[in-house]
């Protein structure tokens, strides 16, 4: 049955551009992420503007944004800094060389002095791209050919890597002993024999893999907090378990921190959890909402590119763009930017949504580090992704969104995507957000009694 909003009226013109470009656009959107079928039902909604920390559709409505573009937007919408920064560095330098720029030699040391594990650094346009040349790199560095992923992340769409994202557990194996399912036709299944399937939060299951495959597993992927289905933490002493286990196997520990990365610290998760791995992947906090992103890591790992054993390519790799973008977003997050008040006003937000859950007897939690959480309507803790395909309650949710979408609030439809926080969003946002979910989990409340 498809979903519909609660007034649709409000979203007739979006509804008009979503005809007009299911005519030109397969399933009218540029990304499988916007898609109907992908949780905005009846059609997305189509953006006019975004300033700050609010975001206008083309029917004039106006949202407190906690999409935020799927986490780029760390510092909001169109950041003067980082605005004024690209628009002068064209005007005065051009775009696309296909040669070096010295902008790009002070980019790579801002990102070396920010992120503890980056020795050397090189700049890509994409966390795809940045997960690809990373498993390269594992594999040409290890000799090795096998890479552990856990169910329920997401590591880019390339298709050595683009499985088991969300899988269907009827398909997917027994809890002790997943196996890789590909995220759809068109992916060749012989590349699934190079991926092991593991679940997070499970050392054991960790070790227990590398004894049933000694001396074949190049890597282990992970993001150091499981963001790709809601918003899950690792156990205490789990990231650290995973730095140990892969060292004494000489295997690689990859951090796609492409959502962390900068956003919950400058130093990224890895400093957070004080846990360092050999390679590390960055992207949306970097760019300040431009594409850029970035692989780096140890240096004897990362020289295998220096002489071109290793090919990491793009035309478009340290275009003036993304390198300007990039350096007055890091200039800003250093001399700038408050991880304390942005933890603040995040903490504000995540425990006053606790708390009105319990105030209201919803069965449910709010989980997540500084100002990247998910709201769980769920009668159990989520550990991993088959606790939440099991227990989280993706009907609830929709309802919980609709009711804060035509209150004004904007975040991911999706109950395994995330809710982030920006260094633009004020006190005065986290207020009205707090007030508008009150009303909304009353709705929420008696929508499902009815139900």
């Amino acid at each position: 049955m498809t979903r519909d909003f609660i007034h649709p009226e409000r979203y007739s013109k979006s509804f008009e551009l979503y005809a007009k470009a299911l005519k030109v656009i397969p399933g009218g959107v540029n990304s499988t992420a916007r898609a109907a079928f992908s949780g905005w039902e009846p059609h997305p909604i189509f953006v006019d503007h975004g300033t700050g920390s609010r975001l206008v559709d083309v029917d004039g409505n106006e949202y407190i944004d906690y999409l935020l573009g799927l986490g780029p937007m760390l510092l909001g919408h169109r950041p003067e800094r980082v605005t004024r920064a690209v628009s002068q560095r064209i005007e005065s330098t051009g775009t696309v060389f296909a040669l070096p720029t010295e902008a790009e030699i002070e980019l790579a040391e801002a990102i070396v002095e920010a992120i503890p594990s980056v020795d050397t650094v090189r700049v890509v346009n994409s966390g795809t791209e940045g997960v690809l040349y990373s498993l390269r790199l594992a594999r040409a560095y290890t000799g090795r050919t096998k890479v552990i992923r856990f169910e329920g992340q997401y590591h880019g769409f390339s298709d050595g890597i683009y499985w088991s994202k969300h899988p269907d557990l009827a398909l997917a194996g027994s809890d002790a002993r997943p196996v890789a399912l590909a995220q759809g036709p068109g992916v060749p299944h012989e590349m699934g024999d190079s991926l092991v399937i593991a679940q997070w939060n499970d050392l054991a299951m960790i070790e227990r893999i590398f004894d049933e495959n000694p001396g074949e597993i190049a890597a282990l992927i992970t993001e150091p907090i499981m963001c790709n289905t809601g918003c899950i933490l690792p156990n205490a002493g789990y990231l650290e378990g995973l730095r140990e286990i892969t060292a004494r196997h000489g295997a690689l520990l990859i951090f796609d921190e492409v959502i962390t990365g900068f956003r919950i610290a400058r130093g990224g998760a890895q400093q957070v959890f004080n846990v360092t791995p050999d390679l590390t992947v960055m992207a949306k906090g970097l760019g300040g909402g431009f594409p850029v992103a970035a692989l780096g890591g140890r240096r004897e790992v990362m020289d295998l590119a220096s002489d071109g054993r290793v090919s990491i390519a793009g035309t478009y790799s340290g275009n003036t763009i993304a390198i300007s973008s990039a350096l007055a977003s890091l200039k800003y997050l250093k001399d700038e930017a408050s991880y304390a008040d942005l933890y603040r006003r995040s903490d504000q937000l995540r425990e006053g949504l606790a708390q009105l859950m319990v105030e209201k007897s919803i069965e449910g939690s709010v989980v997540g580090v500084g100002p990247v959480y998910q709201v769980w309507f769920s009668d159990s803790p989520i550990q991993n992704y088959r606790d939440a395909a099991r227990h989280s309650r993706g009907d609830v949710f929709r309802i919980w969104w609709e009711e804060m979408l035509d209150r004004g609030v904007l975040f991911h439809p999706g109950h395994l995507e995330n809710l982030f926080l920006s260094f633009a969003h004020s006190d005065q946002d986290i207020a009205d957000t707090l007030e508008r979910a009150d009303e909304s989990l009353d709705a929420v409340l008696a929508r499902s009694v009815a139900a």
